[in-house]
């Protein structure tokens, strides 16, 4: 890859701040200075050096997010914030994307990340990963509602979903839940509970497979993933 990519990938700056340091001779190449930011290397075998410190390169990022409300599961739009505009200069030149979706209004576990792989293993249907969340609900969750989930609702779109797992905390006028499901259609949980008459009032997504949100995470906060949380992924990879 370019020398001004790998340095821009590796948190070093903008390319033009790249360009900067380039011109500066501030970086070499197996020892030798460079000043061209088109000089290829192999990021796994060349020693790349900015003023004689080794650059550590990673092709993949994987970053944990709190998602707030009012933020946009997506990379760009041309009218809200997205959770890519949450992230800073240096993440930023990973170019990384949600995993899934979570709605506008809703809040909780998002994993941000370019590892396409792992994007499509995480979010397909065939390996129902599951997701686990928390929820307000306008009206009274009755123990019926538990049994329809398991065996699978029937949506108010005739769309019949995969059976969830759906535990009452407390049940009233507002009820609170936590249901876990093992798919990502639009609008999912709301729907589902659409389709008994209820109305969510609030939504938190909590796990997603064995990743579960860092409590110490506050709204619109981020972090990479541990070694441990890398290994779970990267297992959903190989399987």
């Amino acid at each position: 890859m370019r020398v001004d990519k790998l340095l821009a990938n590796s948190g070093y700056g903008s390319r033009k701040e790249v360009k900067s340091l380039l011109k500066g001779k501030q970086v070499t190449l197996n020892g030798i200075v460079i000043k061209d930011g088109s000089t290829h290397v192999n990021p796994d075998t060349d020693n790349v050096e900015v003023n004689n410190k080794k650059v550590s390169y990673e092709k993949y990022i994987y970053l944990m997010m709190n998602k707030p409300q009012g933020c946009l599961s997506a990379t760009k739009d041309a009218r809200d914030k997205t959770v890519i505009d949450l992230l800073g200069n240096e993440e930023k030149t990973y170019q990384p994307f949600p995993v899934g979706r979570l709605d506008k209004d809703t809040e909780g576990l998002l994993l941000l990340t370019n590892d396409g792989q792992l994007a499509h293993e995480l979010t397909s249907p065939k390996k129902d990963v599951k997701k686990r969340y928390y929820a307000k609900i306008n009206g009274e969750v009755l123990h019926s509602h538990v049994k329809l989930f398991q065996e699978g609702l029937v949506l108010k779109d005739g769309y019949h979903a995969k059976p969830a797992w759906l535990e009452i905390i407390q049940s009233g006028t507002t009820s609170e839940i936590i249901v876990t499901v093992t798919e990502g259609k639009y609008h999912q949980v709301k729907r589902m509970f659409e389709a008994v008459d209820r109305k969510v009032l609030y939504l938190k997504r909590l796990e997603m497979g064995e990743l579960q949100l860092d409590k110490s995470l506050s709204l619109g906060a981020y972090r990479p993933l541990t070694e441990q949380e890398k290994a779970y992924c990267f297992s959903i990879k190989r399987k």
